[in-house]
């Protein structure tokens, strides 16, 4: 594994970075309840041509407790630090879930330059409150019983979302989370998404599964392929939300590999 670098601006957002900072520049960001290392085994392998960069979000700290406003505040965030260090450009900029959703608005935001976009099971829909209210009350459930060290619910954090090996990253996040992060995460992520057209020259790549709420994310891509043609969609048939990029990183790897080849030319 890559010597890892953290660097910080005014916000106190981490960056974790890895590979040789001359390269062009890939960046990954996690989903809801993940501790950023869900993406190491990709950052190992793209750092061999990419300088990776994989920002710890906000609500998802594992050193000290963080509040998380709104996916457009992270993505500000994002984009200072990306036109700070980087001129604004980003060769390759990959969101999981929630950090899809965070992806998709740092695409469209003024000084920011990318290529290839790659979006995993991005939750770009509205949900009507019944149901933002369901997930708030479950994710509640989860932190708390996280926190207490639960048996049961973290046997079932290991089989919905997260590997087991990195259930102690996981932990020391639940840890830090507050309760009241929750509600502004669910709210923020399932309201109404401003589809708009990146330009002919950003390549776009949108993986989703078709099990469960993955209905969302399906919708998504088809909105997502109205709004800029050039989108490629590729379903998995039997799969979960985020479960790719989550339980079948190689796999994943392999898709957006093969998809930034063919971006590249």
């Amino acid at each position: 594994m890559p010597v890892t670098m953290c660097e910080r601006i005014e916000i106190n957002m981490k960056f974790h970075t890895f590979g040789d900072e001359k390269n062009q520049v890939m960046i990954l960001l996690h989903g809801m309840l993940n501790p950023w290392q869900i993406w190491e085994d990709a950052a190992a392998y793209f750092s061999k041509e990419y300088y990776v960069v994989v920002p710890e979000l906000d609500g998802h700290t594992e050193t000290e407790k963080s509040s998380f406003v709104s996916v457009e505040e992270e993505a500000e965030a994002i984009r200072k630090y990306v036109i700070e260090n980087f001129d604004g450009k980003i060769s390759a900029l990959c969101g999981l879930s929630m950090g899809g959703r965070i992806a998709a608005i740092l695409a469209g935001m003024p000084g920011i330059s990318v290529d290839a976009l790659v979006l995993d099971g991005a939750p770009l829909q509205k949900l009507p409150g019944l149901f933002r209210t369901m997930i708030k009350n479950s994710y509640r459930m989860v932190i708390e019983k996280s926190k207490g060290r639960d048996p049961k619910i973290l046997e079932r954090a290991k089989k919905e979302f997260l590997p087991e090996r990195y259930l102690e990253a996981y932990l020391k996040v639940a840890d830090h989370m507050d309760e009241e992060n929750i509600p502004k995460i669910i709210d923020s992520v399932f309201r109404p998404f401003e589809f708009k057209a990146y330009g002919d020259q950003v390549r776009i790549l949108f993986l989703h599964g078709t099990k469960g709420n993955e209905k969302v994310s399906a919708k998504a891509a088809k909105c997502m392929k109205e709004a800029n043609p050039q989108t490629e969609i590729r379903c998995f048939q039997g799969y979960g939300h985020a479960q790719l990029a989550s339980f079948e990183i190689d796999k994943w790897i392999q898709e957006v590999a093969a998809f930034l080849g063919h971006a590249e030319g």
